[in-house]
């Protein structure tokens, strides 16, 4: 059963916000390097973003909670599934410095998945990742406009009593308050800088090959 709905864009600390909802709740929590371990997924996701949604408790059978795309493509759907579960809106401190995180990482893939090989199943779930977000990933405008209008959403959506926001640097008390557990007696994770983000881009890039190669041939709903 989900137990928190993040609603907040990439890296706006949803690796390490990862890993600290992994610890408080003791089970996995959705994530996009979950959409890359689990590629029968894609399918699913994209049909969920363009409003036809999975059996959400089916589909996410032994998760807790969930941050970043392409679970928080679907905030709106899962904050209605989950009424009970707060809603996660991770930011930074501005739209600027979101940006310049976003333009080498993030981004960089949009373009790559964007004009990849319709065979891997990730490109058409990011081409469908950011919709009603941007549209260019070019436009520094579009982005950081995009980013506003998703916090705009999300707060005007989400009641003030059930709407938790966390920037990085935060910790754990948000998150602790919101879920009703004690603060653990343990440094928050730190996850997935820049550096982490790059190191991994030659696995990615196995794992693109290897999706090509053998491609599904249903998706798991």
């Amino acid at each position: 059963m989900i137990r928190l709905v993040g609603a907040g864009l990439p890296r706006t600390g949803t690796s390490s916000l990862r890993e600290a909802l992994r610890l408080l709740l003791g089970a996995p929590v959705y994530h996009m390097r979950e959409a890359f371990q689990h590629p029968e997924h894609a399918a699913a996701w994209v049909a969920a973003i363009r409003g036809d949604p999975p059996d959400w408790d089916r589909f996410l059978d032994g998760y807790a909670a969930g941050v970043d795309t392409p679970f928080s493509t679907c905030w709106r759907d899962l904050a209605a599934a989950y009424p009970e579960a707060p809603v996660l809106l991770s930011h930074r401190g501005d739209a600027g410095t979101w940006y310049r995180s976003m333009e080498t990482t993030v981004l960089a893939a949009f373009r790559h998945y964007r004009d990849g090989d319709p065979r891997d199943p990730m490109v058409p779930l990011f081409r469908s990742v950011f919709a009603g977000d941007f549209t260019d990933p070019d436009d520094p405008d579009d982005v950081m406009a995009g980013y506003e209008r998703r916090l705009a959403d999300v707060r005007a959506a989400i009641p003030a009593d059930r709407l938790v926001e966390w920037q990085p640097g935060d910790g754990w008390e948000p998150l602790c308050t919101a879920l009703g557990v004690s603060v653990p007696d343990l440094d928050f994770p730190h996850e997935n800088s820049r550096a982490a983000y790059h190191a991994r881009a030659e696995g990615r890039s196995e794992r693109d090959a290897d999706r090509r190669a053998h491609p599904l041939s249903s998706p798991s709903t």
